[in-house]
């Protein structure tokens, strides 16, 4: 996992419309949530609604978010841009939406799942990379964004964000063959 502390790695990527997004257009937020999602996936399509409602209230509050799809959209033609357009529609996401198609951004932030969150503070240090809440498929736990709430607003108010966090479960990012990262790899 990347570490608390780290630096949030830098990215320019296309939004659903074609428009290169970058880090650097966030720089006045008092936080930047970066979220790695995608369009098929199960837990993500379990927590959307919880995760497009959770972008809308975090914006309005100065959060800046953003979601990055890395998935091989060739063996995974569900998360194709095409398709991502259609998610953002259906979902109601309010925030960019990102193709990282070289994988390299995802790896850089050492994602490993869909979902996945990494959030940085105002000097974008990271101070959260966790899951959303305790719901999962099937376990009929709601889906509320607790976990990732309680950190939003701690950053929010200047406080710390506990270190102890639990991590994302998902499905595991699509890489393109042999472009699995070392830190992906079984040991």
């Amino acid at each position: 996992m990347l570490a608390l502390g780290t630096a949030a790695p830098d990215f320019s990527l296309p939004d659903t419309s074609g428009k290169l997004v970058s880090l650097t257009q966030f720089q006045d937020a008092p936080a930047l949530l970066v979220t790695f999602i995608c369009n098929h996936c199960p837990y993500v399509k379990h927590i959307r609604a919880g995760l497009a409602k959770l972008g809308r209230e975090y914006q309005r509050r100065g959060v800046a978010v953003v979601a990055i799809n890395a998935n091989d959209a060739q063996n995974y033609p569900d998360d194709s841009p095409a398709s991502m357009v259609a998610e953002v529609r259906a979902a109601g996401y309010t925030f960019p939406y990102l193709y990282d198609e070289s994988q390299a951004v995802a790896q850089f932030y050492r994602a490993a799942c869909t979902p996945d969150f990494f959030l940085f503070d105002r000097q974008r240090r990271l101070v959260y990379r966790g899951q959303f809440d305790n719901s999962r498929p099937g376990n009929e736990e709601p889906v509320t964004g607790r976990d990732l709430r309680a950190a939003l607003d701690a950053v929010l108010a200047g406080q710390p964000v506990p270190a102890a966090q639990k991590p994302s479960l998902g499905c595991n990012i699509k890489w393109k063959p042999g472009n699995e990262p070392e830190y992906f790899r079984p040991a």
